[in-house]
Order: C-alpha cells, then structure tokens, then sequence
C-alpha cells in the first residue's frame, strides 16, 4: 500500500523561507514521478513543481522562488520555498506516480498526501 505523507508546513512572514518533505512508501521510491500542488479555498488546484524519477523538473509560476528535489535514500521528495508572499498561503499537496515520465503541470498523479498548510503573513 502506497502512501504519501507531507511536512514542514506552517505560518511564516514574508521574505522567509520554508522547507516542505514528502514521504512516499510503498514502492521503490527512486522510480515515482513526484509533485507538489497547491489549492486554496474556493480556487482550483495549481500545480507547483514536478520532478521525474531521472530528475528532470518543472516549475509553475513559482519558478526562480522555488525549488523541488529528491532525496532517493531517504525516500523523501522537498520543495525548497524561498522569498516567500501572502500569496504563497495554500495546503500543499504532494503527489507520486509510477507510470509518468514527464513532469507536465497537466499529469495526474496516482497518490497523493493529506496536505500540509503554509500560511505566509504580510
């Protein structure tokens, strides 16, 4: 059984930094195409950033502020939040699949985590 369990969520100012971690068990972790999403109330669910098992990546509108990587021997999956905005105030989701080779904001993922809040104040 698959599961996906996200961290390191919480309420920051803005300007600072956040480091959120994605767990995934279940499988061999190495070979998971990842992602993280993001969705507030009322809005549609946007997605971040997205890694492949052969590391490539892609950002969303974060890009620059943002950072997604891999921890293989950890089976853990980050996304390094810098330069963080009000804007930024979500529950971030993480993602995971076996059968995706790319990491297209359009993909749909397998797997998924119960969310962890961050909350940036101005």
């Amino acid at each position: 059984q698959v599961q996906v369990v996200e961290s390191g969520g919480g309420s920051v100012r803005t300007g600072a930094s956040l480091r959120l971690s994605c767990t995934v068990s279940g499988n061999t972790f190495s070979w998971y195409t990842l992602a993280w999403f993001r969705q507030t109330a009322g809005e549609e669910r946007e997605f971040v950033a997205g890694l492949t098992w052969s590391d490539d990546r892609t950002y969303g509108a974060v890009e620059g502020r943002f950072t997604i990587f891999r921890d293989n021997a950890k089976n853990t999956m980050y996304l390094q939040m810098d330069n963080l905005k009000p804007e930024d105030t979500a529950v971030y989701y993480c993602a995971a699949d076996l059968g995706l080779r790319t990491s297209c904001p359009g993909n749909s993922y397998d797997y998924w985590g119960q969310g962890t809040q961050v909350t940036v104040s101005s």
